[in-house]
């Protein structure tokens, strides 16, 4: 079991070269305007992503091959409608997913619990909140900033194309053979 303070594990999906391009132009907007993003949050390796999965504990061999095992369901399109903010002044896009995509989260999180892992409880079945991280800490001022700049970018469609596992604490990255 691999657990660290800060230190989480995540099944990412990852989107075609487009959408990860908006999505780093809205972040070094943001950045521009003194609002930290995930361009400069810790290691600066983070890409643009919606997790399905964060682990807090996790065998990394178990828990990939329980990933690895779920049917490829394949690519799918998201639609940015708004922005969500969280406690701490975390702002993220909200998108739109079709049911499937809930489902295929609820499956991914159910593989993981089943391998022994730990899931943030914000990843549990039922509770997830499916988001793309903007601003790590927009508070006061700042929060109008982040909400504005999002807005001048939506609505925005963007193309999910992989699957990844993702260290948070390293950024380091273990492609996936399919998209759960």
């Amino acid at each position: 079991m691999s657990q660290a303070m800060g230190v989480a594990l995540a099944v990412c999906l990852l989107f075609d070269r487009r959408t990860d391009r908006l999505i780093r132009e809205l972040w070094a907007r943001l950045e521009g305007k003194g609002i930290r993003t995930l361009e400069s949050h810790t290691h600066g390796r983070h890409r643009p992503h919606l997790s399905y999965a964060v682990l807090l504990e996790w065998d990394f061999v178990v828990v990939r091959a329980a990933v690895e095992d779920l049917p490829d369901k394949g690519g799918f399109d998201v639609s940015f409608q708004g922005t969500v903010a969280f406690p701490r002044g975390r702002v993220a896009l909200a998108p739109a997913v079709a049911a499937d995509v809930a489902a295929r989260q609820e499956a991914v999180a159910g593989a993981v619990i089943e391998s022994g892992g730990m899931l943030h409880r914000h990843y549990a079945p039922g509770r997830w909140v499916p988001h793309v991280s903007v601003a790590t800490r927009a508070t006061g001022a700042g929060l109008a900033v982040v909400v504005k700049e999002v807005a001048d970018v939506l609505p925005l469609t963007g193309t999910v194309d992989r699957a990844a596992l993702i260290d948070s604490s390293t950024g380091e990255t273990w492609p996936l053979p399919g998209i759960p």
